[in-house]
């Protein structure tokens, strides 16, 4: 058995700006388990540029990126083991974990769950079909191509218009793979025009919006893709050796539920105020665990924000149990932050985060709690599916600690 002051599990952007922030204000160890055999999360295997600009302020690869973190995390005195597994919970604050080193209890005076979310695969998406060789997310695209230098194919197609999606097609051209085909059911490609617009000068055919992947063919290798239009049920098959599943994120959560911790069922991460702070006392979360999915470098400002609220917990600050919940309604999909507690403070950056299923162009947002109207704001940048929406924290501050649910909805 082994005690430290926090143990932080994931060693991503999020849980490593947390080390990085809490090593010098800790009195005690603080301890990174990451159960890959090297810190950095996704980024580490995501080689383009693009990483680093709102909290290094800087732009950079995402090797790049992930061996910065990793630098400042050692740097600033935490303890980064890797190859350690996280299998379960032996206690309020005690970890089971298993590495090549043998299997030991962790016990801490804090928690910071920083596991992050993942793609989901062809098979929980449900597309009918064979089930030959050449289907990826793109995780497992970008580590067979970056980190083991394997040949994928020469013709993909991609399944999802979202930023990681163009991600996809960057790794694709180094890999000599074209892209023929991206394929959404968005009415337009979820990205940022700033990535959508450039990105379309590597695609060697169209974007495919309003559709949808039918069926894949082909026995021992992918042959072609069967995909329809979602408006008028026209088919139309692609002929492809590739398929990229893209997107469509969810968190790593299985530690936070086996914890007991209360869950959000929309987003499938935990329940947080704008500490960070779940329903356990002394465990918190971070980064895409809570948001799935935001750009690496906010994930990782979340670390940031998080340290002082590790920080008073670790000091004997005493913390409020009651906090009241925000609540969306369609075409809002979730929200975070879910709680609004007196003793919280603000969220991470101001913001209030949402996933929306519509497309709104310069939305309004409104605040209710017990029928009575306690904010409005309308933003100038779109709410848009496929990425993270941005909203002042403000909608919320003057909600009622003792009063009822703060429903937040856009005015039409």
């Amino acid at each position: 058995m082994s005690e430290v002051s926090v143990v932080v599990v994931g060693g991503g952007p999020s849980g490593l700006t947390a080390a990085a922030a809490l090593a010098p204000i800790v009195d005690g160890r603080v301890l990174v388990l990451e159960r890959e055999a090297q810190t950095g999360g996704i980024p580490r295997h995501s080689d383009h540029l693009g990483y680093g600009l709102r909290d290094l302020h800087r732009f950079v690869s995402g090797p790049a990126y992930a061996r910065r973190l990793t630098d400042a995390a050692r740097d600033a005195g935490a303890e980064l083991e890797t190859g350690a597994m996280v299998t379960g919970w032996c206690g309020e604050r005690a970890l089971e974990v298993t590495s090549p080193r043998g299997r030991r209890v962790v016990t801490a005076d804090a928690v910071v769950l920083a596991t992050g979310a993942r793609e989901r695969p062809r098979t929980a998406r449900l597309i009918p079909g064979d089930r030959p060789d050449g289907i990826y997310t793109t995780g497992q695209l970008q580590n067979l191509v970056h980190l083991h230098h394997a040949d994928v194919g020469t013709r993909a197609v991609v399944v999802g218009g979202e930023l990681v999606s163009w991600s996809a097609v960057l790794t694709l051209r180094e890999a000599h793979c074209a892209t023929v085909a991206m394929v959404t059911g968005q009415p337009r490609s979820e990205s940022y025009a700033a990535f959508r617009i450039p990105g379309r000068a590597l695609l060697r055919g169209p974007v495919l919006t309003r559709h949808r992947v039918v069926r894949i063919d082909g026995k021992r290798r992918v042959r072609s893709v069967l995909v329809e239009h979602l408006d008028t049920g026209a088919r139309t098959s692609i002929d492809c050796d590739t398929v990229i599943t893209t997107g469509d994120w969810i968190p790593d959560h299985e530690l936070a539920r086996t914890a007991g911790l209360a869950m959000d069922p929309a987003t499938r991460g935990p329940l947080v105020d704008a500490a960070l702070r779940t329903s356990s006392p002394g465990v918190f979360a971070v980064g895409n665990l809570l948001h799935p999915v935001d750009t690496a470098d906010c994930a990782a400002l979340d670390g940031s924000h998080v340290a002082p609220r590790v920080h008073d917990w670790l000091a004997g600050k005493s913390f409020g149990h009651s906090a009241i919940r925000i609540t969306t309604t369609a075409p809002l999909r979730w929200v975070t932050p879910q709680l609004v507690a007196a003793d919280g403070g603000v969220a991470p950056r101001g913001n209030l985060l949402f996933w929306v299923d519509e497309y709104h162009r310069a939305p309004r947002l409104r605040a209710t709690q017990d029928g009575r109207v306690i904010g409005r704001t309308r933003t100038p940048w779109p709410a848009a599916p496929g990425r993270i929406y941005r909203a002042p924290w403000t909608l919320v501050a003057d909600a009622d600690p003792s009063g009822g649910d703060v429903v937040v909805e856009l005015e039409v």
